[in-house]
């Protein structure tokens, strides 16, 4: 009997792990993303199931694998699992945080960087027509030193954007549901403010916040108005985040300068207005795909099922019973 199944191929050091133990397992190798047909296929008699943000778990597939006892999902959120139709089943859901957390961050931080220098506009005109020379007045961008990052959701990512845009001597505003303590605020350099505020003096918003019915489209028509015509958005959070038709709309009327986007609403789905801008950085939700993350993010669910197995608590959970 399988134990485990692995809705997409993860890492080596996973698949090392499980036959180190002795477990049977099998993993969907594509092509493509797996189909919901081809997972239901498979979930009747598993323990656990491994499976990445891409796929999604709801009642019915939950419904349809009987003696599972975990979803172990291999990223920080989980907003692709039905986590209430888990618990009443009695079935532990976990995600892999922190792990991921410095990739993510510097992913943000280098968008922030090459959106204010125009690295992608420049790198692209350098592919196509070329240029004529340096000029005093050419291909201008804005420095970050002396300007303000908004950070939406100062948690383990903000604080590692914080303290790597420290360095470019930038200063730091922040909001999220409760303000942090006076230690972290001092460490991190870090102001906090309303939302309002926030928008209002940042020049470059950065959003680090989970996707919950409180975030969704958290910002939209009302907040880019309130926003610097000068300011740049920053999203390596979730795309529903963004209400990306009035994003859309403010970056083509000059409401915003720019924006660089890692994740979307309708991932993966990218609105073709998006790509006819130049002033518009697109990257396939790359924040945390290095090695050093993407192992220590099997590893994280990879022992998580092994302890489900031994009869052992996962770590992790995010549907913990009450």
């Amino acid at each position: 009997m399988t134990q485990v199944y692995l809705t997409a191929p993860l890492p080596a050091v996973a698949t090392e792990l499980l036959e180190q133990a002795g477990i049977t397992y099998e993993s969907f190798a594509g092509p493509g993303l797996i189909t919901k047909a081809e997972l239901l296929a498979h979930v009747a008699e598993i323990e656990v199931l491994i499976t990445p943000l891409s796929t999604q778990v709801d009642e019915e597939v939950i419904a349809a694998a009987p003696k599972l006892k975990l979803i172990a999902n291999f990223g920080a959120g989980f907003n692709n699992i039905d986590v209430q139709a888990a618990r009443a089943r009695g079935i532990d859901v976990t995600n892999t945080p922190f792990v991921s957390s410095v990739s993510t961050a510097e992913v943000a931080c280098g968008l922030m960087v090459a959106l204010a220098h125009r690295m992608v506009e420049g790198d692209q005109l350098m592919r196509t027509q070329g240029f004529d020379g340096w000029a005093p007045l050419f291909f201008l961008g804005h420095q970050l030193a002396g300007k303000t990052l908004g950070i939406v959701g100062l948690g383990d990512i903000g604080k590692n954007v914080a303290q790597r845009m420290q360095a470019f001597d930038m200063k730091i505003v922040y909001t999220q549901r409760h303000q942090a303590d006076p230690a972290t605020e001092a460490h991190y350099h870090a102001q906090y403010v309303s939302l309002e505020e926030l928008l209002q003096v940042s020049d470059v918003v950065s959003l680090h916040c989970p996707l919950t019915p409180a975030t969704h489209h958290l910002l939209g028509a009302a907040a880019f108005k309130q926003m610097k015509k000068s300011a740049l958005l920053i999203n390596c959070a979730r795309g529903p985040v963004i209400d990306e038709a009035a994003l859309l709309t403010a970056l083509q009327t000059g409401e915003l300068a720019g924006a660089a986007l890692d994740v979307y609403e309708k991932e993966p789905l990218v609105a073709d207005g998006f790509k006819q801008l130049t002033n518009v950085i697109l990257t396939p939700h790359v924040g945390n795909a290095t090695v050093e993350a993407r192992d220590d993010m099997a590893k994280i669910v990879t022992n998580n099922a092994l302890a489900v197995l031994a009869g052992k608590a996962p770590r992790y959970v995010v549907n913990a019973a009450e």
